[in-house]
């Protein structure tokens, strides 16, 4: 039987499952990361980390979870991101180690081939891992054979004219896959990926980072904001930066425009870095702080 809980923004999330009207969402965990906040949150002042012990992990790094987000309607399997693929590595930012997103998404009843459409954030290492892999004839294959590869067309142009964002993976493991691919869908800004299911192109982090937008027949919405915020603290602070953001003059803008979202009636929303707090909303606390309301949500394993 499965829990119920809220988890600690200081550790690494569970494999958790929320739903809302007729969407079930499951984070499906690849991996942990645990980054330097001196280095990956380098605007931070010293002391947000000396008034939050709680939000760093027992090494005293950031835990920012990778994995992907699995959507279920009764007439839709759609997987957004793909963590950080089989690797394991000690970064410039710190410890992480990916792998086990094909597992989880087994032990929760599913095969790559039921993936029906696969969209992504941007094109960086820890959301791109597990897009494609070695067919073991040196070539990269779809892992999601039967879905429909989604991206942004203002983040494929620049990648289509050989110009890779930094932090971007090595191009012979994910662009040039995705330049031969067959069901490729470039979407613009408001474009529908599918029925219930937007786009919202939120640059700055990269050339053209996509946030997600499901909305529910009963007129909830869930928003996928990739990493247009990396720490709850960014929603109060939208001016402290993250290290990977390639456009910096672009991405308070980015921030400002999904931080409209999110504070709309009816609106939560899934962080791939949270912590153990992928899913909840965005509110403004007794003092008119705007703040990171964690949901109680399903502990699957």
């Amino acid at each position: 039987m499965t829990k119920t809980t809220i988890g600690k923004i200081g550790r690494q999330s569970a494999v958790r499952r929320w739903s809302m009207d007729e969407f079930t969402f499951t984070y499906i965990v690849d991996g942990p990361m645990s980054l330097s906040p001196t280095r990956f949150l380098s605007s931070f002042p010293d002391e947000y980390w000396r008034d939050h012990p709680e939000a760093l992990d027992e090494a005293g790094g950031v835990p920012m979870t990778a994995g992907g987000l699995l959507v279920e309607r009764d007439d839709l399997r759609l997987l957004i991101d793909a963590g950080l693929g089989d690797i394991k590595f000690d970064s410039h930012y710190g410890p992480i180690q990916g792998g086990a997103l094909l597992e989880t998404l087994k032990s929760v009843g599913l095969e790559p081939g039921d993936i029906e459409v696969f969209a992504l954030t941007h094109i960086h290492i820890d959301h791109t891992g597990w897009a494609f892999v070695d067919d073991g004839r040196g070539t990269r294959t779809a892992t999601f054979p039967n879905a429909c590869y989604v991206l942004a067309r203002q983040e494929w142009e620049p990648l289509s004219q050989g110009i890779p964002p930094a932090g971007m993976p090595d191009p012979t493991t994910v662009v040039q896959p995705l330049l031969s691919h067959p069901n490729l869908k470039l979407v613009e800004d408001g474009g529908e990926v599918v029925p219930g299911v937007s786009a919202l192109v939120t640059p700055g982090h990269t050339p053209g980072h996509a946030s997600y937008i499901m909305r529910s027949s009963f007129g909830k919405r869930l928003v996928v904001f990739g990493d247009v915020f990396h720490s709850p603290a960014q929603l109060e602070h939208p001016d402290w930066g993250s290290a990977p953001d390639s456009q910096t003059e672009s991405v308070q803008g980015a921030r400002a425009r999904v931080l409209s979202e999110l504070l709309k009636d009816e609106t939560y929303a899934f962080s791939y870095h949270f912590g153990d707090q992928p899913f909840g909303s965005v509110v403004h606390d007794e003092n008119g702080r705007v703040v990171w309301e964690p949901v109680p949500t399903q502990v699957l394993f």
